[in-house]
């Protein structure tokens, strides 16, 4: 019989159960590759990480998702942080290596903050008008220049004219999955609008291809958000709150900073939940 001890946390949380839902796997190194996968489908969260020895780093993080695993994502990021901070003794700044490399984390207190990978480019195939009808929306709520963003988790983002019309997309999945597609076949699409603090977002995706999810609070969408900034203001520093996953009932507050030499943080509360184990 196998035993693995688990932590379920709330990232980018104000509230127990706000944020966005994490489990994180205390020690992997038993498991292999395809147990990692089933124990993720087992808990159906959007992400489940797993800690692993690190000889460049404080852990070695695997993400999966319930159907493939992830080389970077900001939540699982800041949540495994939180939890290695407690079982190796780690302190308040140190290192996670993913498959995307060494992420630099900080914590001040149940606050953490990651150091985002240097974002890369390129425009959107689509045009307006065929993003806008895979949103739900007309022409004109598209403001400004949709691009293909990755710190390491390749993202569509798409500015909008107002948190109106953040509010109101409705994707079509069939749509999406013509105009949004990344370098990795999957679909994405980040909508954000400015508020007085920063930003309002969503962030919509197509499982395997059929249907809509909706994801509460996403932490690479997030750095993302920062490429797109450094890509269409260069001389223009970002200090910003973001608020997402109002529209799922999971509200999400995260921190942007781009600084002056153009690195982008993300941050959040971390909030642990619950632990146990699982046996099979």
């Amino acid at each position: 019989m196998k035993t693995i001890k688990y932590r379920l946390l709330n990232v980018f949380a104000e509230t127990p159960f706000g944020g966005n839902p994490l489990a994180v796997i205390e020690d992997g190194s038993t498991l292999s590759a395809e147990e990692m996968q089933a124990v993720a489908r087992q808990f159906n969260l959007s992400e489940t990480t797993f800690l692993l020895p690190s000889d460049k780093a404080a852990a070695r993080v695997r993400i999966f998702t319930p159907a493939y695993e992830m080389p970077f994502a900001g939540h699982p990021t800041l949540g495994s942080a939180h939890v290695v901070r407690e079982l190796r003794n780690a302190g308040s700044a140190f290192g996670l290596e993913m498959i995307a490399g060494v992420i630099p984390v900080t914590a001040q207190g149940d606050r953490w903050r990651l150091q985002a990978n240097a974002p890369t480019h390129r425009p959107a195939e689509a045009t307006n008008a065929q993003l806008a009808a895979a949103l739900g929306l007309p022409e004109s709520a598209i403001s400004g220049q949709p691009l293909w963003v990755s710190c390491g988790n390749e993202q569509l983002m798409v500015p909008l004219a107002s948190i109106e019309h953040v509010r109101a997309a409705k994707p079509n999945a069939e749509l999406l999955s013509r105009h949004a597609v990344n370098a990795d076949g999957r679909a994405k699409a980040y909508v954000f609008a400015a508020t007085e603090a920063g930003f309002e977002a969503r962030f919509f995706w197509t499982p395997d291809g059929a249907g809509i999810s909706e994801d509460p609070g996403t932490g690479s969408a997030c750095a993302n958000l920062g490429g797109w900034w450094k890509a269409t203001r260069p001389s223009e520093h970002l200090d910003a709150e973001l608020s997402q996953g109002t529209a799922v009932g999971r509200p999400n507050m995260l921190s942007l900073k781009v600084d002056d030499a153009g690195t982008i943080f993300v941050g959040g509360r971390v909030i642990e939940i619950g632990r146990g184990e699982l046996r099979w």
